[in-house]
């Protein structure tokens, strides 16, 4: 079977009164992976509906290969569906493959070489049993077994229901059913949820394999390097989304470039400026128009005077004409990256050697092993361990929140900040800018404007904090935190909801912001590229 590319042209996409696309093309050809990326709500979950064909667009058209695969969030079967039934749906086409190979096959054994219609078949074998080599038909049944084993599935009873399954083993079946298909065409939104580091390995592995064009939406940048080879940026810019070739350390290099030109081009406008308005304002004065001759002039002096004020003239309205060019067409000044604000809080404890917190064989039964620990003011900590191992009970117990046997010491009046993975606000009517104001007072609100943060949109500033959705309002707390950092930072998984970018800039705040930062994360991308401690948990079986 060949290859086919996955073509989309000219799409718009309007919903809720809003274009959540606006002439978008796409072209994924056989061997090219291409990830989506960019902020919640750009579209990117839209854009694969759209090329799977579950929804349709308001304008623009789509070509896509027949057995294309998309990975919905809920499986497109009933919860009494067995996980056999939905392994033998996957392997069916490659069954049929199997069992049309040898119907024509057996069909041309009776078919002498000379007879007509022999050409026919043997044309309709050759093109059926290329099909089955893209999709390695003859091993489908154990690739099924493999992939299952891969995404932490092989010991699952193959009686089990669906609807025994949990939420993420549900969602691990249905990319294996995907994988053990092996479509032409392969949708994939944000993957490697529910994916141990293993699992996320090997479906990175298994997605450079495939010979067909894959297009995932993800925020995983350690799988958007390891099986990209291109970027599509779906925030708003000026020419529209931009493709990039390459993975993830490709984009970012290019990234950096483009932002290196960004600041070059808008120093030297500023420059240009300075200078167009020093010479709009001041070279007119340099030689006043009613200055007298001197003696030695006043044979020729109304002469050279109307020259040289002539030559003033002109270059003052070449250099109003060029200011008016410039200011109207103005490059804007670069967004500043997310940093910390430095504050009183977060600096008092970095002259003081004792530590913020200590733990000594501090543990909550059944959800924190005994654990030892010194957080020193100005410690880069990263709490790593499986789920369940307690990594968000330990931040609750460093935040005192949560009470824990054995001995726990905290500072005299330490200030601590914590960003949990559920952010509840108490007064969800109001909107997310008074909620701001009000929790770091006026003075520090309008010394860090909410919306210089980037991380909300404008648009949702004035929406009750009731009406954000959870990344939303995780981005808020966090903007408080950034606003007013305290002398304890405790972060629980700080990236999820936050693009790729702001990922990045938030890394590079954490390095050099004040204070001292306590981080638990499933990030890998994060965690190869920690430059502080790591402590690794392991669960308490103690019950």
């Amino acid at each position: 079977m060949p290859q086919h590319a996955l073509l989309a042209h000219d799409l718009v996409r309007v919903l809720g009164g809003r274009r959540v696309l606006d002439g978008v093309g796409l072209t994924a050809s056989p061997g090219h992976r291409i990830g989506l990326i960019g902020e919640n709500g750009v579209g990117k979950s839209t854009l694969l509906r759209l090329l799977a064909g579950t929804d349709r667009p308001d304008a623009g058209t789509v070509s896509r290969p027949d057995d294309l695969g998309f990975l919905h969030q809920e499986m497109p079967f009933a919860t009494d569906t067995t996980v056999a039934a939905v392994l033998a749906d996957a392997l069916r086409e490659a069954r049929a493959d199997l069992a049309e190979l040898a119907r024509l096959g057996d069909e041309l054994a009776r078919v002498p070489e000379d007879a007509p219609g022999h050409q026919e078949l043997l044309g309709a074998y050759g093109r059926r049993l290329e099909q089955a080599q893209d999709r390695e038909s003859w091993d489908a049944d154990r690739r099924a077994a493999l992939v299952l084993e891969g995404l932490g599935l092989g010991a699952l009873g193959h009686e089990r229901t669906l609807g025994s399954l949990s939420g993420g083993q549900r969602g691990r079946l249905a990319l294996a059913a995907l994988l053990v298909r092996r479509p032409s065409a392969l949708l994939l939104d944000e993957p490697t949820n529910h994916l141990d580091d293993g699992a996320a390995a090997f479906l990175e592995e298994q997605l450079r394999a495939l010979p067909g064009a894959v297009v995932s939406a993800s925020h995983d940048r350690a799988f958007l390097d390891a099986v990209c080879t291109d970027l599509v940026d779906l925030d708003p810019a000026v020419a529209g989304p931009v493709r990039y070739g390459g993975n993830y350390t490709a984009y970012l290099s290019e990234k950096r470039a483009e932002r290196r030109r960004w600041e070059r081009r808008y120093a030297e406008e500023q420059e240009e400026l300075t200078e167009l308005r020093r010479s709009a304002q001041v070279t007119a004065h340099r030689v006043a128009p009613d200055r007298g001759p001197r003696d030695s002039e006043k044979m020729g002096y109304g002469h050279r005077a109307g020259r040289v004020q002539h030559q003033i003239s002109r270059r003052v309205r070449n250099a109003a004409r060029r200011l008016a060019e410039l200011e109207r067409d103005r490059v804007a000044e670069p967004p500043a990256p997310l940093r910390f604000t430095a504050g009183a809080l977060a600096s008092a404890a970095e002259g003081e050697p004792r530590p913020l917190v200590a733990l000594r064989n501090a543990h909550v039964p059944g959800r924190l092993a005994p654990t030892a620990l010194e957080v020193s003011p100005t410690d880069r900590l990263l709490v790593t361990g499986d789920n369940g191992a307690g990594k968000s009970t330990l931040l609750a117990v460093l935040a005192g929140r949560l009470p824990a046997e054995g001995v726990v010491r905290a500072r005299h009046r330490l200030s601590v900040g914590l960003l949990d993975q559920d952010t509840v606000f108490d007064r969800p009517e109001r909107t997310a800018r008074d909620t701001y104001a009000l929790s770091l007072g006026p003075a520090r609100a309008e010394q860090v404007p909410l919306g210089s943060l980037g991380l909300l949109h404008a648009g949702d500033l004035d929406r009750p904090v009731g009406q954000l959705s959870v990344g939303q309002r995780r981005r808020l707390a966090l903007a408080l935190l950034v606003a007013r950092p305290p002398e304890l930072l405790l972060l629980d998984e700080p990236t999820n909801h936050l693009s790729p970018r702001l990922c990045d800039e938030l890394e590079e705040a954490l390095g050099s912001g004040p204070g001292a930062v306590v981080l638990a994360s499933h990030d890998r991308w994060l965690r190869r590229r920690w430059p502080g401690r790591t402590i690794h948990l392991e669960r308490d079986h103690r019950g």
